[in-house]
Formats: structure tokens, C-alpha cells, sequence
């Protein structure tokens, strides 16, 4: 089990950054990942694996003016 955004979501063996966001259907433009508090270059979202027990925070930004 892993948390994403402060809830709990299933987790898998091999589980990227690229997958969890596949999986949850995030699909904003510009998207800020991090994994028990350390910001994940976008770079690396492949490569990156999710370990069980791990704290995802996924945000996307927004513009405004």
C-alpha cells in the first residue's frame, strides 16, 4: 500500500512514477512529483520506482493571472 495525496492506493511490484500517473489518469500538462518529500525530476518519472510504503504527492500547476 502506498499513499497518494493522502490516500491510500494499491501498490505493485515495479511500479514507476510514469505507471502511477497512467494508472490515475493524470494527465495535466505540468505535473510535479514527489516521493516521501523529495521532488522527482519529470527526467526520471520512467526509471523511478515506487516502493511499498512509500508517500507520493502529485501536483499539477496551474497558470493564472
Amino acid at each position: 500500500m502506498i499513499k497518494v495525496n493522502n490516500r491510500d492506493s494499491e501498490w505493485e511490484e515495479g511500479l514507476t512514477i510514469t505507471r502511477l500517473l497512467e494508472q490515475k489518469k493524470y494527465t495535466f500538462p505540468k505535473i510535479i512529483v514527489s516521493i516521501n518529500e523529495e521532488i522527482i525530476p519529470a527526467d526520471q518519472y520512467d526509471t523511478t520506482i515506487i516502493n511499498d510504503g512509500d508517500d507520493v504527492k502529485v501536483i499539477h500547476l496551474l497558470a493564472g493571472g
